[in-house]
């Protein structure tokens, strides 16, 4: 009964811009930050929770705003970070041991603007920020119009969680094009984590599904996107046994 009416709750709504008052959680797994696109008001304390492996969050120095503080959890293989983000503008960070191979993230606060308007990012894709700013938190896996930067985005495996709190709205558009799109981010997904799979990712998988479970629970994620991401870890535990 009460994962039933968490997914009651999370069924009236998917995105919100998150505000001072709560805590807008970006899980760090397998390569990818989740969400990969958040938005937020000044003076709100963002939590990097890990859902496994060793990872970072650790702002480009270059790509915030001009007197905004950069931030660096340093790689942690346990727990999470925190950071609280005062300064209007775009910020985009990566994780240290994974930036090669795309593990970047994108946050904006308040209104989009500063040196990250100015070039693409240099290592992976990020949702546009017209998409960021709309949608208030894009999953990593969700497919956006564009090249990467302010008009980008990008497609990749799902990720785990999104956020404390959303009501309002949804990911918009219409049904059709949305089930579209969600299947070419499905499709791409999964030929991103064929490519990029390790020995280790049955323990990963393991602490993935108490993570997903957990947000479900707590109604961060709707029952679709549950099932998504359920099927996802089923398939790959799968691969591993074969």
């Amino acid at each position: 009964m009460g994962i039933v009416g968490a997914g009651a709750v999370a069924s009236t709504g998917f995105t919100r811009t998150a505000n001072a008052q709560e805590t807008p959680v970006v899980e760090m797994g397998s390569n990818y930050f989740d969400p990969i696109g958040l938005r937020v008001d000044s003076g709100t304390t963002v939590r990097f929770e890990l859902a496994g492996g060793a990872h970072s969050a650790t702002a480009y120095s270059d790509r915030i705003p001009d007197g905004a503080s950069a931030f660096d959890s340093g790689t942690i293989s346990d727990g999470s970070f925190e950071h609280t983000f005062e300064t209007p503008g775009t910020y985009d960070y990566y994780c240290i041991p994974h930036k090669s191979i795309g593990m970047v993230g994108r946050i904006v606060v308040g209104s989009p603007g500063g040196p990250a308007e100015e070039s693409p990012i240099p290592d992976g894709e990020v949702p546009s920020n017209e998409s960021i700013v709309e949608q208030g938190a894009v999953a990593y896996g969700s497919s956006t119009d564009g090249s990467g930067n302010t008009g980008g985005g990008m497609m990749g495996p799902g990720g785990h969680g999104m956020m404390n709190g959303r009501s309002g709205g949804g990911i918009g558009g219409p049904p059709v094009v949305g089930g579209a799109l969600g299947m070419l981010g499905l499709l791409g997904g999964a030929l991103y984590w064929l490519r990029n799979r390790s020995s280790a990712r049955s323990s990963t998988d393991h602490s993935a599904r108490e993570v997903l479970q957990d947000r479900y629970a707590r109604g961060e994620i709707d029952e679709e996107e549950y099932r998504r991401r359920r099927e996802r870890l089923d398939a790959a535990d799968e691969d591993v046994s074969n």
